[in-house]
């Protein structure tokens, strides 16, 4: 997923003024903290999940800096109180022409995720994201979000598309990868309105 280190500030308010936790059938979402970095880089060191990541986390002492620059952006998925994976909630303005742009302020967020391997294959990533599209809309009074994957990162745009995100954009070779070289990339998105038509709700 596609990682911008601007906005803390925002990201911040938006995010800690919530109630937490946030539970759902199995799991536990809520703000990150410090002492959850060894818990994160424990799988996002794997190569199997750094791979689609936009940097590797190299080693501890490094990982501890980057982490706590994320902090106002990340949640941390618990299942049975282990951190099985984290979530990124970056909140931004709405592109708007300069006399209604106001009106777009802190409207739209760009998600993203990562979960532990070992977890893989039981749905629960599937659980953590329908929750965090649930307080995106219901919570944050967003009105749209979008997220980006490499085309070749077939289990994050299947993810997307069973959540109910549209495909609005596939380019062309247009992203650098350090193992693949020049890939194709993917653009998902949902407005609010969708998401409250959906005839269905994501769960185990």
């Amino acid at each position: 997923m596609t990682v911008n280190e601007s906005g803390d500030a925002s990201e911040a308010s938006s995010l800690h003024r919530l109630c937490w936790p946030a539970r759902t059938a199995r799991l536990t979402i809520r703000p990150a903290r410090m002492e959850d970095a060894d818990a994160v880089w424990a799988f996002r060191s794997l190569p199997a999940v750094h791979r689609w990541l936009s940097s590797m986390p190299g080693d501890r002492s490094e990982w501890t800096a980057h982490m706590r620059r994320r902090l106002p952006r990340t949640l941390v998925i618990k299942h049975d109180q282990k951190v099985i994976g984290d979530l990124m909630v970056r909140v931004q303005n709405a592109w708007g022409q300069s006399e209604v742009s106001e009106h777009g302020r802190d409207s739209e967020a760009e998600l993203g995720w990562v979960l532990d391997p070992a977890y893989s294959g039981r749905g629960y990533a599937t659980e953590a994201v329908s929750e965090l599209l649930r307080i995106c809309f219901t919570e944050l009074h967003l009105r749209r979000v979008v997220a980006q994957c490499f085309a070749r990162n077939e289990s994050s745009w299947r993810l997307m598309e069973r959540l109910g995100m549209r495909r609005e954009a596939h380019t062309v070779r247009d992203s650098l990868h350090r193992e693949f070289g020049w890939l194709d990339g993917y653009s998902y998105a949902l407005l609010a309105d969708g998401w409250r038509a959906r005839p269905w709700k994501a769960g185990p």
